[in-house]
């Protein structure tokens, strides 16, 4: 299908996650996000973190125009060209403890930086938004050479746009200074609610 893009510390007294660890336990959790992407782990989170009743986070649908279809039999459809309506802000949103988070999730074979291609202004200003009605809006980033994966305060990704005006990259000691890292985890393998914990209590000091 051919999709053409426009310009331009929580709760859990319901499951308890108790682990020993050592090397077992590291190939576990290293074998539990083998093939899975940045997306799809924070999908299985969003799944567990409903089911359990401790955040409601969903990941946007973006409207599409349909502009051609095949009907390769009676009783199906296959969409082959498609129109985003219009450009996407960030792919998730929701709430969680009383707090509306909205963020997106990103993913670089760099060791050293991030690249700022990876955003775009519409983001950037969405972002600014949210922050300017009292929400929570970052960025989890994961260096996929390292296995790390970090939550990523939107204010300083504001300011490192400004800074480079969208261009070159930000340092990864720069984003490791400013984040809250991801621990490892088994249930769900991307406990994302964890840093977004440590971030609250910081900010709530």
């Amino acid at each position: 299908m051919t999709i053409h893009y426009p310009k331009g510390m929580h709760h859990t007294s319901q499951v308890t996650n108790m682990m020993r660890t050592g090397k077992t336990t590291k190939k576990a959790l290293t074998f539990s996000r083998r093939g899975m992407g940045l997306e799809e782990e924070i999908n299985v989170a969003n799944d567990f973190y409903l089911a359990n009743r401790l955040a409601v986070i969903h990941k946007k649908p973006t409207p599409i125009t349909i502009v051609n279809v095949d009907y390769p039999a009676r009783s199906a459809a296959k969409i082959t060209e498609a129109y985003f309506k219009q450009a996407s802000t960030t792919d998730y949103n929701g709430v969680y403890q009383g707090h509306y988070i909205d963020f997106d999730a990103k993913e670089t074979k760099n060791k050293t930086s991030f690249p700022l291609k990876n955003f775009h202004q519409h983001q950037i200003d969405h972002l600014a938004n949210v922050l300017s009605q009292g929400g929570l809006g970052f960025v989890i980033i994961k260096f996929t050479s390292l296995n790390e994966n970090y939550v990523y305060p939107a204010s300083h990704l504001i300011y490192e746009w400004q800074l480079h005006k969208g261009k070159q990259s930000i340092s990864y000691e720069t984003i490791v200074t400013h984040s809250y890292r991801i621990p490892e985890s088994l249930t769900p393998s991307l406990d994302y609610l964890v840093a977004l914990d440590e971030w609250l209590a910081h900010i709530n000091k």
